[in-house]
């Protein structure tokens, strides 16, 4: 079980990996993060079972974390580590298997593993969805083919007879057209202009210029793309309220 442990103070994750290292296997640390927004953007990149998070943390908390990571295509198990025991339940509400109250001891912890070890309702729901739908974009690359997974796309625009897929590494082109990546990939991308599709994951928000246009901003990227009037209201929904 790859396990990722989420704390703002370095000497509560250190503890926890203490901790999992006596354990030992079938765990296996995989990450740290110090807030829910690293949470977030580790279990982009890696293949994370098991979240051990704490509950308040600067930027984005643990509760606001959990709620976005069930949303994941198959997401992972989230055990809250508080020293709070009054967030018990809204720990139980934000889809947490289960919740250790600092100090930690291992005995309990070693529970709380075995019980994050069977599958919750959100990834028994995420398994029998159909159909699946692919993780992976495909491009010409030297002669061959270079899969690049969706996760990793910050944005798709329209370049002409091309896609262009813009990722923190730099952009490939598609073949096909943008409406069709929006069929496949409609959960994963907002369309905010006719030529542009932006990641879920990546809008963090939007920024109005002089000349009256609003811009999307994106993580890990510095350039704005336009958001049409048509498609204003429903990213200013979305940012707001985290419902289309």
């Amino acid at each position: 079980m790859n396990i990722l442990i989420v704390d703002d103070e370095l000497l509560a994750r250190q503890r926890l990996c203490a901790l999992l290292a006596e354990i030992g296997p079938p765990y296996r640390l995989v990450g740290e993060a110090a807030n829910g927004r690293e949470a977030l953007a580790l279990c982009r990149k890696l293949e994370v079972d098991l979240v051990l998070m704490d509950v308040r943390m600067p930027e984005m908390d643990g509760i606001e974390a959990a709620a976005q990571l069930a949303e994941a295509r198959i997401p992972p198990a989230v055990i809250f580590v508080t020293a709070y025991e009054e967030h018990a339940l809204a720990a139980f509400q934000g889809s947490a298997v289960d919740y250790l109250l600092k100090p930690i001891r291992r005995q309990r912890l070693e529970k709380s593993l075995v019980r994050a070890g069977a599958p919750t309702r959100a990834q028994l729901q995420a398994l029998h969805r159909k159909p699946a739908v692919p993780a992976y974009l495909s491009t010409n690359y030297r002669g061959g083919i270079k899969r690049i997974p969706v996760d990793d796309v910050i944005f798709l625009r329209a370049d002409q007879k091309y896609v262009a897929a813009v990722c923190a590494d730099g952009e490939a082109l598609l073949e096909g057209s943008l409406k069709a990546l929006e069929r496949q990939f409609g959960d994963k991308f907002f369309r905010i202009h006719r030529n542009a599709l932006v990641s879920r994951s990546r809008l963090i928000g939007l920024e109005k210029r002089p000349d009256g246009r609003c811009m999307a901003r994106l993580e890990d990227t510095e350039e704005q793309l336009e958001i049409s009037r048509r498609h204003l209201p429903q990213i200013r929904r979305w940012l707001k309220e985290g419902a289309v």
